[in-house]
Order: C-alpha cells, then structure tokens, then sequence
C-alpha cells in the first residue's frame, strides 16, 4: 500500500514544485521524508499527501537540495 502513497505523493510533488515526474521521484527517494516513511518512524506514512509534499518542498528549499534536470 505505501507504493501507493509514494506514487501519489511525487505526483503531486511534481505538480506543485512544477518538476517532472522523473525529477519528483529523485527528490522524493532521497529525501529525509521518505527515510522517515519508509522505516514508519514518527507514523509519516499515516500523514496526508499534501502534508507529505509540503513536508518535501520545505525540505528542498531549507537543503537547497538539487534537481537534476
């Protein structure tokens, strides 16, 4: 089920970032969020998708992670 989610979550990542597809899912595999997510520490696989992409956009802007194009 969480293939799901992480589906459903880059996607809107992608969306609201204005990143393509391709890009969201790098951002979201090597974020700290999906970490937390994927090892169910502090239930943030029970948040919600926008809670989850707003989560990932403040970790971009406060990491100045980049994206590779």
């Amino acid at each position: 089920m969480l293939q799901k989610k992480y589906a459903r979550v880059v996607s809107l990542l992608a969306e609201r970032a204005g990143l393509s597809y391709e890009q969201a899912l790098d951002v979201f595999y090597h974020s700290v969020t999906y970490d937390l997510m994927r090892n169910g520490i502090s239930d943030m696989h029970c948040m919600s998708d926008g809670y989850l992409v707003q989560d990932l956009l403040d970790e971009m802007h406060n990491s100045k992670m980049c994206v590779n194009a």
